[in-house]
Formats: C-alpha cells, structure tokens, sequence
C-alpha cells in the first residue's frame, strides 16, 4: 500500500504517464477513426515507425516542422500502400498491414544505417499558471511543445466523426456497408479516406517519438506501440473518451518502470517492461467480447456481394 501511495502522489508517475500515452494516443486516435469505418488497421504500427524515421530526416533537414510533415506525409505513404490494396484491389487487410509493419522495421533500419540524420530533441514548454497545478500539472503543462498537438486533435477527431457529413458516412459504412453503398455512399473510397486520416496520426505519433520523447531515431523504437494502439481502442469500446482512456492506462503502466525506480523501490526491470503488452492482452481477453465493435469491422466490401 506504501508503494501505491508513493506512486499516485508522484508528480514523475504523470508526467512520464501523459509522454509515453502522448504516442499512443496519436495513434490510437487515427485507428479509433480507422476502425468507424471498418478497417482493422493493422499497419498502424509500421505508420508510427515509418513516420518516426521520416521526422528525423525532415528535422534534419529544415528543423521541427519540416519533420512534422515529412512524418505525417510518410505515415500516409504506409496509409496509402494499406488502403489500395485492402479497399481497391480487396487484399486482405491483416496480411497486407502485418507485411507493411515487417517492411518498415527492414526499410527504416536500412535507410537509418545509411543516412544517419541527425535530431535535434524539442525543447519542454511550460504554460504559465496551469503548470503549477498540483501532480497533473507539469503532466498536463510542462510538456515538450510536440505534445500539445495532441489537444486540438482531440476536439478534431470528434467534429470530424460526428459533426460532418463525412464522419456521418464513414460511421454508416462501418455499420452497414451495403445499405451504405445503396444510399450513394461509396464504401471502399470512404475507408480508404480513413486510413489516410489513420496514417497522419500515426506518423504524428512517430513525430512526438523521434523528436519528443527520444532525440533519436531507433529501428525498434515503437517496439509494439501500434499493437498497445490498437488495445486502447478495444479497451474504450470503440469510443473517443475510452480509447483517449485506454492510452492512459497503458501509458501509466509503462510509466511505471520509471517510477518505481526512481522513487526507490526494487522491482525486475524485464517484469515492468512487460506490463504494457500484458494489460494489452487482457484488455483484448476482457474487453473484445463485452463491447460493440462497428458491425463491419474487419469486413471487405465488393459491390454486389456484401
């Protein structure tokens, strides 16, 4: 209980639990939208690599928001590889996303090897008044700036999603694609607009991972992060409150290995590196079951025959 205490009152547990479900939630934002509209994206977490690596060359280059579009742009390039061959040559989409994630490990670390470029780590910004508030305070506000991107796509995301007549079409075609398609909705271009939508979260995420949190780029630096993206959507039911939750959860038990050291405690450092992808099993054993997905989710679309 002591142990528990020390961690809740620690102003390092928030801080280090909204940096690392900072990545996470980039990119669980992008498949949460994804998802509406009926792709299980997994390629998410070759777009959070692939962008990663293209921020550190962008950053390069012409410095941080030069890095910011080339990751952007980059994971829309994975984007565009998955939703072609998924939604226009009806590939099937888990065997083109996990061929996508293996590509970019290989591709990024060659070309790292390579170019070597180097990254200039973006400074933290500390927002008057609000980051003095107590314990969530610097979490919240004394973040490197990188992070506050994340606030206004967050409001973003649900406009999109639930006040345009976009996001009215892409929720009807992950429901009920083929009453969709009657009504003059066309399915498989709508998808495809999402995973686009997908992509540039993820590689926004990739962004906040090479120049916010690293300074670095690492060939296995997302080390699964996609994955726990995908959780957090199942673990918040296919809603934006609950998966912005689910990242946060996974982000504090991944802040936990940092934590706990620094506040004393002796704990095996290969047990609390694995907690993340534990939670991220269990949530998909406790949570794929108890709640709603989309009901054409995972489900290709051909006119005529679904």
């Amino acid at each position: 209980m002591r142990a528990l205490w020390d961690v809740f009152t620690s102003d390092t547990t928030y801080a280090s639990t909204m940096r690392l479900a900072a990545l996470i939630a980039f990119a669980a934002i992008g498949e949460w939208i994804a998802e509406e509209g009926g792709t299980l994206n997994i390629s998410v977490e070759g777009m959070i690599l692939t962008g990663a690596f293209a921020a550190a060359v962008g950053s390069e280059v012409g410095g941080p928001w030069v890095g910011i579009v080339y990751g952007c742009l980059a994971g829309m390039g994975v984007a565009g590889v998955q939703a072609n061959l998924s939604h226009r040559l009806a590939a099937n989409q888990f065997v083109v996303g996990l061929t996508l994630n293996v590509l970019a490990v290989g591709l990024t670390a060659f070309l790292n090897a390579e170019l070597r470029p180097k990254v200039t780590k973006a400074d933290p910004v500390a927002i008057p008044v609000l980051s003095k508030i107590p314990l969530v305070g610097a979490a919240l506000f004394n973040q490197t700036w990188l992070l506050y991107l994340l606030y206004p796509l967050i409001p973003l995301a649900w406009w999109l999603v639930y006040r345009t007549r976009w996001g009215l079409e892409l929720r009807s075609v992950g429901e009920h694609p083929g009453a969709a398609d009657v009504s003059g909705v066309h399915v498989n271009r709508r998808r495809r607009q999402a995973i686009y939508v997908c992509g540039a979260c993820a590689g926004l995420g990739g962004v906040f991972l090479t120049l916010g949190q690293t300074g670095a780029f690492a060939a296995d630096g997302v080390s699964g992060r996609g994955f726990i993206a995908l959780a957090a959507v199942i673990f918040g039911g296919w809603t934006l409150r609950g998966t912005l939750a689910g990242a946060l959860v996974f982000g504090f038990f991944d802040a936990l290995r940092f934590a706990l050291p620094s506040l004393g405690y002796a704990v095996n450092p290969q047990l609390l590196a694995a907690l993340p992808y534990v939670m991220a099993l269990a949530t998909m054993l406790a949570f794929a079951h108890r709640t709603r997905a989309p009901a054409a989710l995972g489900r290709p679309f051909v006119r005529g025959i679904t």
